[in-house]
């Protein structure tokens, strides 16, 4: 049963069918949506910091959102690709909930779904098949703002068709945490609802009537990370995403997400990403 802490809601950004013939060999894949892929024919390798997956016919694959991986095909290969966003709330992140596999067996009529998906929602294939391009501003809030003009009924079925892939690996998942604390669930509920502002460690403690010691202790045994270390984590990746889809400045988007110092957002975003947020952005411009 999925618990309440998890988020649920998707959004589709792209899906299409693509034939690769040796070309689809990229490094260094990282985007705050996350994939499927259902491989119809040929094989390809999909590599992330957890292992090397051969890529196999009737199989798909999921990528969950800011996970840092590559690919490498060299020889034909087909299939189709569903990039979804997960909507931010105040709830959990599913992936922050479970463990998902990377690879599961398709059942004989998810390949239809697939194509029943990509049928009801036509102009959502990729351009390029580069993900340094496909991650440009444009093409994704071209693709948000679509929802508002979406029929209500391939709306609807969309949804169910990326819950029902979506289950296909929560079938082989396993929770991150069994039994999560109460009293953290409603700090995490906090933090994903205010994450526009600062977020004291202070307040997190007197929502979960603790001491701020008992609290934090509490918060890294639940979830293997101080309270600090996970709000810097939610924000920069919502860093990330207002930098994809905005056209705000940088200085604004530390000042919209509650940074007093535009300094200690640069220094934060390097050490999550690895890189700074000005290089980041030039990096979208010059590739998109």
């Amino acid at each position: 049963m999925l618990t309440d802490t998890a988020n649920k809601n998707f959004t589709l950004l792209h899906t299409g069918f693509a034939f690769h013939h040796a070309d689809w060999n990229f490094q260094n894949v990282c985007n705050p949506f996350a994939r499927i892929h259902y491989i119809k024919s040929g094989t390809a390798r999909l590599i992330r910091g957890d292992g090397v997956y051969e890529m196999k016919p009737g199989h798909m694959y999921l990528t969950p959102a800011y996970v840092n991986h590559g690919y490498e095909c060299d020889d034909i290969l087909e299939l189709y690709y569903i990039h979804l966003y997960e909507q931010p709330g105040e709830q959990l992140s599913i992936f922050d909930h479970y463990h998902f596999p990377v690879e599961v067996k398709a059942q004989t009529y998810d390949l239809q779904l697939v194509r029943r998906l990509v049928t009801i929602n036509p102009g959502r294939e990729l351009l390029q098949y580069d993900p340094s391009t496909y991650g440009d501003s444009l093409p994704i809030a071209r693709n948000i703002s679509k929802l508002q003009h979406h029929p209500e009924a391939s709306e609807l079925e969309t949804s169910g068709i990326l819950l029902q892939l979506m289950a296909r690996f929560m079938a082989a998942s396993t929770m991150q945490h069994h039994q999560l604390d109460q009293r953290i669930a409603e700090a995490l509920r906090y933090i994903h609802n205010n994450i526009h502002q600062p977020v004291h460690i202070d307040t997190l403690a007197e929502l979960a009537h603790l001491t701020k010691d008992h609290f934090i202790r509490l918060f890294r045994k639940e979830l293997r990370m101080t309270p600090a270390k996970y709000v810097n984590r939610k924000k920069i990746e919502a860093a990330q995403l207002r930098i994809l889809i905005g056209q705000e400045t940088l200085a604004d988007t530390a000042y919209n997400l509650g940074f007093e110092s535009i300094s200690y957002f640069n220094r934060l975003f390097k050490k999550e990403t690895g890189i700074s947020p000005g290089s980041y952005k030039r990096s979208l411009k010059n590739k998109g």
